[in-house]
């Protein structure tokens, strides 16, 4: 089965900064989770509408040239952030410039370090933390550069070493 994207719809995304794939997160305290966004990864807001009582209907930020969508927790409209839920199976993933000095600015900002940062086996210097909003990012920067083959190789490699 073949997909037909209508370029004019993605093109009118683009016109907005907004990508084809684009996360949409639900926060608890979305005005909260923009300026932590601004604090750890220099987010740019690029809109923002509040509801009567303030709250975030929608707001739409630029983080490291991607597009990220965000609102309040609604219960009525069945929106929930992973805090209430009690946690998320998803995680965003952001490439950098410097893995270290993103997820140490992040940390600054009021982030847990879920995984330091530490060279993988596939080349990448890769570490993940929790926002304060329960949403889950890793980063990561190359250091080397790997065929697939040995990637394949070294993942045999440090499955091996992680035991039955």
């Amino acid at each position: 089965m073949s997909t037909v994207i209508n370029n004019t719809t993605t093109e009118h995304a683009a016109d907005r900064g907004v990508h084809a794939v684009t996360p949409y997160l639900v926060c608890g305290g979305a005005a909260d989770a923009i300026q932590f966004y601004k604090d750890a990864f220099a987010a740019e807001e690029m809109m923002r509408l509040e509801n009567d009582a303030g709250g975030i209907m929608h707001a739409c930020l630029s983080i490291n040239g991607s597009s990220v969508m965000l609102t309040d927790e609604c219960p009525i409209m069945g929106a929930a952030g992973p805090n209430a839920l009690g946690g998320t199976p998803v995680t965003i993933h952001l490439s950098v410039d410097d893995a270290d000095a993103w997820v140490e600015r992040a940390a600054k900002a009021g982030a847990t370090v879920v995984m330091p940062v530490e060279e993988m086996f596939w080349g990448d210097r890769y570490g993940v933390i929790a926002d304060p909003f329960g949403h889950r990012w890793s980063l990561s920067h190359p250091v080397r550069t790997l065929t697939e083959d040995e990637v394949r190789e070294a993942a045999r490699a440090a499955m091996a070493n992680q035991g039955p």
